[in-house]
């Protein structure tokens, strides 16, 4: 992201980070684990803001997860910090 980080910018970047949860098996798994949800669940609340919120806290909350993410996909942590803000998250 570049510039002004938008509504939609976020939501793609906490929908990005959702998909690099789920194809990590171990990394999904302790996402249902903290977060008391099954992979269907998860699946119906994918597009609610709060839960795109929350998925990017998860992601911060582990400083070696969140690095992963930024350098797999090439995002700076700064920009999944400036995200989970404009969600709504911490």
């Amino acid at each position: 992201m570049r510039g002004r980080t938008t509504l939609e910018d976020a939501e793609t970047m906490a929908l990005n980070a959702l998909g690099f949860l789920i194809d990590s098996p171990e990394n999904l798994e302790r996402l249902m684990t903290q977060s008391g949800m099954d992979g269907s669940t998860i699946r119906q609340r994918a597009a609610e803001r709060d839960f795109l919120a929350a998925i990017l806290d998860f992601l911060m909350a582990n400083e070696e997860l969140l690095l992963d993410f930024c350098q797999t996909t090439g995002t700076d942590p700064k920009a999944v910090q400036m995200a989970g803000h404009i969600l709504g998250g911490a």
